[in-house]
């Protein structure tokens, strides 16, 4: 798999959407105030492989699709949180505030609880990428659930580099979202800067994943 031509992709995509387009950016930044629910909505439209970028229009369409996304991505959640509720009280407490080096620390309370948590987690998110790709293109909830027709298509992309790809992605992303606690210093300044990169964010993560998605070819 060519890494690098997806990511070439993905970044000319959200350049010419953004750069110069100051209009549809700040348009994306008004889609991410209310809860992101309207980006989210945005979103799904990249998904469908809408080429060039669609223009941030329809509002009541987006309020509607971003919920429909908000509701997969809570479905999605719940075996996540099933596990995350059986570990003990005190890891749950690191890993929500993120106090990653109380982590291990308190891990081997719960060692094989913990390891599934990540397991699942892991595995949810790889499904859940491409269940969301499923449900943008079809316009149906339930192929966002459709596990079978998911993982027939993450095989014919091939696991390993299905995988590689997505760790690439958040890589990059953690990264980004990383470098705005540079600012936190600066009163609401990481807020503003987050309200500000969303939009581009989300536009580079959904086209990102729909080329992904279309290197398994028809089905």
């Amino acid at each position: 798999m060519e890494y690098g031509r997806l990511l070439d992709d993905a970044f000319a995509y959200t350049k010419d959407a953004v750069i110069g387009e100051w209009k549809q950016w700040a348009l994306l930044v008004l889609a991410s105030i209310p809860l992101f629910v309207p980006l989210m909505g945005y979103s799904l439209r990249i998904l469908r492989g809408e080429q060039p970028a669609p223009g941030v229009t329809g509002w009541g369409r987006l309020f509607i699709d971003g919920i429909r996304y908000l509701v997969v991505l809570i479905l999605y959640a719940i075996p996540v949180l099933v596990i995350l509720l059986a570990l003990p009280r005190g890891l749950v407490h690191a890993i929500l505030l993120h106090d990653t080096p109380l982590i291990p620390q308190i891990a081997g309370e719960g060692c094989i609880g913990f390891l599934i948590l990540v397991i699942v987690a892991m595995l949810t998110f790889l499904i859940l990428q491409a269940g969301l790709v499923r449900f943008a293109r079809a316009d149906r909830i339930g192929e966002a659930f459709n596990i079978g027709a998911i993982t027939r298509t993450i095989g014919r992309i091939g696991w390993p580099s299905y995988i590689l790809a997505t760790i690439l992605l958040f890589t990059i992303e953690f990264f980004i979202e990383f470098a705005l606690t540079v600012f936190g210093f600066v009163p609401h300044l990481p807020f503003i800067l987050t309200l500000i990169i969303s939009g581009p964010l989300v536009l580079f993560d959904a086209r990102f994943t729909s080329r992904l998605y279309d290197l398994a070819g028809p089905e």
